[in-house]
């Protein structure tokens, strides 16, 4: 009992030797590596920055070419410090837990990787440090799709009076037997939405608004789903849902996020739709936003084939 303890609150790099197998292995590892980055799940994590501390020690083959001083041979550190960079850089997340995995499974996709401890602790939240600490192997994990693997979806905007239309069935009808997966949008209602002194107050105000209207669209055709993950929203595509996208979560843990105002609708789709990386957008029922980057294509409320 008394290893255990010792190897809980010990590096990562001497946990790695107290467990490692039979065979001969090698080890590199990155020591308090200091990032100030916005993470946590409570609403004063939000808006804010504190630091967080990684330790990480990655397993590997020996190299038998180690000799010909070859960097390309070994994983270098910089990989390491890459994937704890990207992981950062792709959303914001609320638990340590995640980043951890996802960082973990990161590196574990290097072909050189074997296993990996990833120990991760938050500076600035209590006198002393929190954190948490993992341990995978690569034999253990399922490969990550990559981004290519996506689909690229149509993203359609709905206007008010677009999810009123008799046309609405018609319209979902051939978004169903479209050759790309669709994703529909919408604005608030045109009930004006209750008005809240704080600027971060009124944004969450002005998404739930939104997300009410997505909901009234999923009422009127129960083929529609509402979904606020990007997780759900790449199941979906893959198994050719049609999804009602509820903005909450993925604007607000977005690392660069709309500077446009939920109230913008178009403009807050149009982030949407270069976040999915869409391969066009569709606007029923308003005129098209400026946007020279993307394929864009309008059609009146009135009209039945889309």
């Amino acid at each position: 009992m008394s290893n255990e303890i010792t190897w809980a609150f010990a590096h990562p790099s001497e946990r790695a030797a107290a467990t490692a197998g039979d065979g001969p292995l090698d080890r590199i590892s990155v020591r308090d590596h200091i990032v100030t980055v916005e993470i946590g799940a409570f609403q004063a994590e939000r808006g804010t920055t504190q630091r967080i501390c990684f330790n990480i020690v990655v397993e590997v083959m020996p190299t038998a070419n180690i000799l010909d001083d070859d960097v390309d041979s070994i994983l270098s550190y910089d990989k390491v410090t890459e994937a704890i960079a990207a992981e950062l850089a792709a959303e914001r997340l609320n638990l340590l837990e995640t980043l951890a995995e996802k960082v973990a499974e990161r590196i574990l996709h290097e072909p050189q990787a074997l296993r990996v401890f990833v120990r991760i602790e938050k500076l600035d939240r209590g006198p002393g440090a929190l954190g948490v600490e993992i341990v995978r192997a690569a034999r253990d994990i399922k490969a990550r799709r990559v981004a290519e693997d996506r689909p690229h979806p149509q993203v359609v905007y709905l206007s008010n009076v677009a999810i009123l239309s008799d046309n609405l069935p018609a319209w979902i009808d051939q978004l169903q037997a479209g050759a790309r997966p669709s994703i529909l949008c919408v604005g608030p209602a045109d009930t004006p939405a209750p008005q809240a002194a704080h600027p971060l107050a009124q944004r969450r105000i002005d998404l739930l608004a939104i997300e009410q209207n997505a909901w009234v669209l999923a009422g009127r055709d129960a083929r529609c789903v509402v979904v606020n993950s990007r997780t759900e929203l790449d199941w979906a595509m893959r198994h050719d849902q049609i999804s009602v996208w509820a903005p909450s979560k993925i604007v607000l843990d977005a690392v660069d996020g709309p500077s446009a105002s939920p109230r913008d609708a178009l403009a807050l789709v149009l982030w949407f739709a270069r976040f999915m990386q869409a391969a066009d957008m569709l606007v029923i029922g308003q005129d098209l936003p400026d946007a020279p980057d993307l394929p864009l294509r309008a059609v009146a409320t009135d009209v039945t084939v889309i």
